[in-house]
């Protein structure tokens, strides 16, 4: 069994500061490791978009309209990554999802696939 959860959305007022995190975790005989991950947004009736993302080796991107203000980061030991929001605007406002390749090591398997968690709110009032 394989988790991909998201935490830390909340209502935050313009100008405010939230963090978000997106852990992995496996199981007795699945082991779970992140090796890259992304966060996505989607507001309402909006498509989806690419907010930031960081490889395994530390590459970092972001999107326009969060550079400078957003910053993506990993703990390893705790198999979680952060989305530091900073400056926040109302058009911010939007359900964000960590979309993670996850490496799974089994007892008998080795094998890499892609997983959405179940999305977290913000929402930044004016």
């Amino acid at each position: 069994q394989v988790h991909l959860v998201e935490s830390g959305g909340g209502l935050v007022q313009a100008g405010g500061s939230l963090r978000l995190s997106c852990a992995a975790s496996g199981s007795s005989v699945t082991i779970v490791t992140i090796n890259a991950l992304s966060w996505y947004r989607q507001a309402p009736g909006q498509q989806r978009e690419l907010v930031a993302g960081i490889t395994s080796g530390g590459e970092l991107d972001y999107a326009d309209s969060v550079k400078g203000r957003f910053t993506i980061s990993r703990d390893n030991a705790k198999n979680t990554v952060y989305l530091q929001m900073s400056s926040l605007k109302p058009t911010d406002t939007a359900v964000y999802i960590c979309n993670a390749e996850l490496n799974l090591v089994g007892a008998r398997s080795r094998t890499r696939r892609t997983y959405w968690g179940q999305g977290t709110q913000v929402t930044v009032s004016s």
